[in-house]
């Protein structure tokens, strides 16, 4: 790169060697050995993959085939109209001897290039019609769950069926330091063959089961997609979209959000948890445990200590993907610094407002998280880094939390 900064110095002829021999190198480190060194992510896309995958339920299986048979109606119609076509280019040239006919309209054939097209096309829609049918009938489901889109991360309840009340948020889990390219090479990846694909908090399900996906989104517009299901359903603010899904094969399935819904967008992974019934039973039951301990009573008064200790671990999950994990702000994704910000060391309300209802369609809503939670990481925020001592309001309790969220 320095030699590219001397080009630039130098003046444009240097600029356009240089860039020329910078495209040299990209191109043969993209070819190199270690260029190639990741792997097919399991459950997700595969290394050079070309078309739609075959997926592990019927949908996605019934998907890739009529993918497959449009491919061929449009390869036999290509080569028939080409063929036809060349073949009256070569043969009725006018170099061997061949005048133009003047002729005008012929009945049949208009009747004959009405008829068949009609006839393709419908032959066509039959088994799209049929395919879409089936996508969109989420009838009869074993198991209902809501995946709610925010930014940027997705969260789940479980509103139906075995694990019903069930619900948690599902965050990347790939260091934030690790999210650039890797020092090695262009397509090298040292994170491993899920890197930006793994979260801390699956959606697990029981596999044969059918699950419905409800779809909505806090802030933007999101997508739920997971290829290897063949689904793909919007999550828009304000409403309500389903799809549905059977999983044929244990395992893990991951998908992305596939709206353009931000600066960090690429970093909203799906995972899907495919189990057993036994397995998901027994998870339900533990899950169902975990929630229980983790049950707070907001009416109750905590210590400081107890606020900045559980709101410490509450930032790193879900501020500090922006604001950093010391608080110094993001510019390029429009996150500030926390450290000696005003509404951080104001008055509480202000603050305490911000996480219930965003500001600027870049600071979203948090009031998915318990009034503990949000008065945990309040108290963080204002108790940590450099901004002990310096501020009105260091202590923000849950019925502080309470009281904003009743009058708003």
């Amino acid at each position: 790169m320095t030699a590219y900064v001397r080009a630039l110095l130098r003046g444009p002829r240097s600029v356009v060697g240089a860039a020329l021999s910078w495209s040299v190198v990209a191109i043969a480190t993209l070819f190199a050995g270690t260029a190639w060194a990741v792997g097919d992510a399991p459950g997700g896309p595969k290394v050079n993959q070309l078309n739609l995958p075959v997926g592990v339920t019927k949908i996605a299986s019934d998907i890739y085939d009529l993918h497959t048979l449009m491919l061929i109606i449009c390869l036999i119609i290509f080569v028939l109209v080409f063929g036809v076509m060349f073949y009256a280019i070569v043969k009725h040239r006018k170099s061997v001897g061949h005048k133009a006919e003047t002729w005008h309209e012929n009945t049949t054939v208009e009747i004959i290039w009405t008829i068949v097209p009609f006839v393709i096309v419908i032959a066509m829609a039959l088994p799209a019609t049929r395919l879409i049918v089936d996508m969109k009938d989420t009838t009869n489901a074993d198991l209902t769950v809501k995946a709610t889109g925010y930014q940027w991360r997705w969260g789940y309840d479980y509103l139906n069926g075995e694990g019903e009340g069930i619900g948690f948020i599902s965050t990347l889990t790939t260091p934030r330091e690790m999210s650039g390219f890797p020092s090695e090479g262009i397509r090298g990846n040292p994170q491993g063959d899920t890197y930006l694909l793994d979260v801390d908090n699956p959606l697990v399900v029981p596999v044969d089961k059918k699950v419905r996906v409800i779809t909505t989104a806090n802030d933007v517009i999101h997508a739920f997609a997971v290829p290897q299901f063949g689904i793909k359903q919007d999550a828009i603010p304000g409403f309500v979209r389903d799809t549905w899904f059977r999983a044929e094969k244990i395992g893990v399935y991951r998908g992305q959000c596939q709206e353009l819904c931000g600066a960090e967008h690429a970093y909203m992974p799906i995972n899907v948890k495919v189990v057993s019934a036994e397995d998901y039973t027994a998870w339900v039951a533990g899950k169902k445990k975990e929630m229980s301990a983790l049950l707070d009573d907001p009416t109750k008064t905590f210590t400081v200590a107890e606020l900045t200790s559980r709101g410490e671990k509450i930032f790193g999950a879900n501020c500090a993907v922006c604001h950093q994990a010391a608080g110094t702000g993001n510019v390029a994704v429009g996150a500030p610094a926390l450290v000696g910000d005003a509404k951080v060391l104001g008055p509480k309300d202000v603050q305490i407002g911000v996480l219930l209802h965003g500001q600027n369609q870049k600071m979203p809503a948090w009031g998915q998280l318990s009034d503990v939670e949000i008065a945990s990481v309040i108290s963080y925020t204002r108790n940590g880094w450099t901004n002990a001592g310096k501020g009105t309001d260091p202590v923000v309790q849950p019925s502080d939390v309470t009281v904003a969220r009743k009058s708003s």
